[in-house]
């Protein structure tokens, strides 16, 4: 088991995040969800008591019941004013990876997969790296109401890395799908992480916690080896897993592991969630067999954006989708950010299929009302949560307060069209997970966050200066031994000699 030297009992204590066994929070104005009708509802100056982890009533602050449960130790919160919404769910994210932030800024996907991805960064980053990197990464998240993260956690290079990530997961209170990827990496193969993933699953460090262990796996197609195939899914049902994911990247990358593949392995109908990272080129065959199975894709608007995935046929499965953020350190790392993004380009697309029939579209093509579900309930839905994503009794108690006061807020009437379109994770005032406050009064709530920065810091400092000094990958003459390479055209914005691209300055 790992047992990094910052792991003592007393900083342990440090990371506990404050608790209140029971909140009430009273006056605010809370987007709700009816799951009988698959609705939001939205309750003005309504009230909403928490228990534990768990939210037991939702109602008009004049019906809130006057329950034995409601103590003189019940915690009671005037939200007057305040926005209170479910926390966003995040269907994909590499955590381990923060402390490469701003060093990659103009990346592109061939040049990740040379210099950033899982198969390089393994000959340099140590257990503390990944600790420290992973913890920190976390503490952006839920800064920016994000309460759960399916994490495609591919710092499985040795027992002590993968354990690393997993433990700080579990130290920072948020909700983590932590999903331990199998890959053939250097001097640390499949063989050898089966019997790593067994005794992580069996000792089961994380099940006092909100984090849950799932499975990540990239060769499930074109051509997988079957044999290698069957163990990691026979340890996933071994361990009633809470997920499975991949990347799903068909068209030219070739990395299919798409709904396709899945089926014709026997394994796309199963009780554990799916989620397809990506799922760019996704075929209108997958789209059925996503459909018929109820398995989901993650779109991650900024990320296939800015590595050139792009998205072609995401907007038409937007009933089997989430919305992912991936390589956090590369842009965005809230899920804002992300729905508003996809909210827009669905827009633009949607509209242009129109216009280049030349024809004018009378209607607007999607809503904040569905950006507001993908960001929430449909990110429950993919992990076949259904007490994720929403604010309705019995559900999670994992909420976002926003500041209503706020500049940017000031003057909203609808309360689900100020957050999509006219919020900023700076008006995120307060941040609970599975009934703890993790944000609270617009600051991380966990004692010795200083330290958690310090060794962030330190960790940052170390990988970002051997990466100053790795050379750029050669992108060689094919993808993948696929199709060829071709460069893009760049833009320019300055007139004169040069191509106006600019520095990087790190």
């Amino acid at each position: 088991m790992y047992r990094g030297s910052f792991l003592s009992a007393n900083l342990l204590l440090l990371l506990t995040s404050v608790k209140a066994a029971s909140i009430l929070f009273q006056g605010g104005i809370i987007i709700a969800f009816d799951k009988a009708s698959e609705e939001l509802r939205v309750i003005r100056n309504g009230s909403l008591l928490v228990q534990n982890d768990r939210i037991v009533q939702v109602s008009d602050a004049g019906s809130m019941k006057a329950a034995s449960s409601i103590s003189n130790q019940t915690q009671v919160i005037d939200v007057t004013g305040k926005i209170i919404t479910p926390g966003f769910i995040d269907t994909h994210r590499h955590g381990w990876q923060t402390a490469f932030k701003t060093i990659a800024s103009n990346t592109s996907l061939v040049e990740y997969f040379g210099r950033y991805g899982e198969f390089v960064a393994g000959d340099f980053w140590t257990a503390d790296d990944v600790y420290n990197s992973q913890l920190a990464g976390l503490y952006d998240s839920v800064n920016g109401g994000v309460t759960t993260t399916l994490d495609h956690a591919h710092h499985t290079w040795s027992n002590a890395t993968a354990e690393a990530g997993l433990k700080a997961s579990i130290d920072s209170g948020a909700r983590v799908f932590w999903s331990y990827a199998f890959h053939n990496v250097t001097n640390y193969t499949v063989e050898d992480q089966l019997p790593n993933f067994r005794d992580i699953a069996s000792r089961g460090d994380y099940k006092n916690s909100p984090t849950t262990i799932g499975v990540a796996y990239d060769f499930f197609g074109p051509a997988p080896n079957v044999n290698e195939v069957n163990a990691v899914i026979g340890l996933a049902k071994e361990f009633n897993v809470s997920v499975i994911t991949t990347h799903s990247l068909q068209g030219p990358w070739g990395i299919t592991n798409s709904p396709e593949d899945f089926e014709s392995l026997g394994i796309l109908n199963m009780s554990t969630p799916i989620v397809f990272s990506h799922a760019s080129f996704l075929t209108a065959q997958g789209a059925s067999l996503l459909r018929s199975t109820t398995q989901h894709i993650s779109t991650t608007p900024e990320s296939e954006m800015h590595y050139g995935h792009t998205h072609p046929k995401s907007f038409y499965i937007q009933d089997q989708s989430a919305i992912g953020i991936d390589t956090h350190f590369t842009y965005s790392s809230d899920i804002l950010t992300q729905a508003r993004i996809w909210l827009q380009q669905t827009r633009y697309e949607l509209y242009s299929d129109v216009l280049e029939r030349w024809r004018v579209p009378p209607n607007n093509p999607m809503s904040v009302y569905q950006a507001f579900l993908m960001a929430t309930r449909k990110g429950g839905l993919a992990l076949r949560r259904d007490d994720l994503g929403v604010i309705a009794e019995g559900a999670k108690a994992d909420l976002v307060v926003w500041d209503g006061d706020s500049p940017s807020l000031l003057g909203w009437v609808d309360p689900v069209a100020a957050v999509i379109l006219h919020a900023s994770v700076g008006d995120i005032e307060a941040v609970l997970v599975d009934g703890k406050w993790v944000k609270r009064d617009g600051k991380i709530a966990v004692q010795g966050y200083e330290e958690v920065k310090r060794k962030f810091l330190e960790t940052a400092k170390r990988i970002q200066e051997i990466w100053r000094n790795l050379p750029l990958p050669d992108p060689g003459q094919t993808f993948n031994g696929g199709f060829p390479i071709e460069k893009a055209e760049q833009v320019d914005v300055l007139r004169g000699p040069g191509d106006g691209y600019g520095n990087v300055f790190v």
